[in-house]
């Protein structure tokens, strides 16, 4: 994916499209889809539509209780047990996946946290960080072979218009010198698109094609660590909790990005891309705003994904030469 590749391609979708909309003419059946998140606002939206396709779909989810009575009712889904804090436990459910599953054609990394108070976990990594690109990091290096055996496998990166907030900090990765949670969340989703870029380089002669998106303004669990007032004074919702918010979607039309970036075959040729509102997204301005829309150009620098995918595997301790080994 190059800067002058971030060019809409016209899809015939909008950003009112629904998740039932985009899925509405793809047969998944004998497909296997990965939904991390998927217990959960758009995760839980994304699970529905894959499974209403005829895919199943293995939800691995740090809350498994909560995640099977979610879940229940819908065919084809397994929960697997998982914190993406804890990369011990994205290894063990890499190992269970990797026993039951010989191919793996969907995975969506949909999961994260946002403007979280300061907290560390692992070895002293930055919440934000260590959740939203690291645990997923590790998620999909441990199951590249299986990725690779679709013969013609999909990854989505769920990243955010927050990637406008921050470039990666290459020598404060861990906000040392001074925390800000949003330029942390700013980070964690440049991280994803970066991830996305460089997976899509190493993968694509193995079929796996990768993507990042921005699923537009939602309100949902994600905004479970800002207070009321925060998001009242943001002008997202008023005093009673009602949504506000000029363009905030619904789950549903939130949840459709992701799925058509997941499913259709408009993107074959495209892998790399960032994607909003059911296409590929323009370019940003260097001096636009995150309200704006688009996609920052260092976000998309191949050099700096490949940095950052480098660093990522010295900081997990995952072989990037074949991305499947600890």
């Amino acid at each position: 994916m190059t800067l002058n590749q971030q060019t809409p391609l016209q899809s015939g979708f909008t950003a009112a499209s629904s998740a039932e909309e985009v899925i509405a003419s793809v047969d998944l059946a004998g497909k296997t889809a990965l939904v991390t998140g998927g217990y959960s606002g758009l995760g839980l939206e994304t699970t529905r539509a894959l499974a209403q396709a005829g895919a199943r779909v293995l939800v691995p989810a740090r809350r498994t209780a909560l995640a099977t009575s979610r879940l229940d009712g819908l065919g084809g889904v397994t929960v697997i047990p998982m914190d993406l804090a804890d990369l011990a436990s994205v290894r063990r459910a890499c190992a269970q996946v990797r026993e039951s599953e010989a191919r793996l054609d969907i995975a969506i990394a949909a999961a994260g946290v946002m403007a979280s108070p300061e907290r560390h976990v692992g070895p002293g990594w930055e919440s934000q960080f260590a959740i939203n690109h690291l645990g997923h990091f590790v998620l999909i290096n441990l199951l590249v072979p299986l990725l690779a055996n679709a013969g013609g496998a999909r990854v989505v990166s769920y990243s955010s218009a927050g990637h406008h907030l921050s470039d990666i900090r290459w020598d404060d990765l861990n906000f040392d010198h001074g925390y800000d949670k949003w330029l942390a969340y700013g980070q964690s989703k440049t991280a994803n698109v970066l991830f996305a870029v460089h997976l899509d380089r190493v993968g694509k002669n193995d079929g796996i094609r990768a993507f990042s998106l921005h699923p537009g303004a939602i309100i949902t669990s994600l905004q479970r660590d800002m207070t009321a007032a925060e998001q009242i004074e943001r002008g997202w919702i008023d005093a009673e909790g009602n949504i506000i918010g000029s363009g905030f979607k619904t789950p549903s039309q939130g949840a459709a990005t992701g799925l058509w970036a997941a499913t259709s075959p408009a993107l074959d040729t495209h892998g790399g891309a960032y994607c909003e509102d059911c296409d590929i997204a323009p370019l940003a301005s260097p001096r636009g705003s995150m309200d704006d829309g688009g996609v920052r150009g260092y976000a998309l620098e191949p050099k700096s994904a490949e940095r950052l995918w480098q660093m990522s595997a010295q900081i997990t301790g995952i072989n990037i030469n074949d991305g499947a080994t600890e």
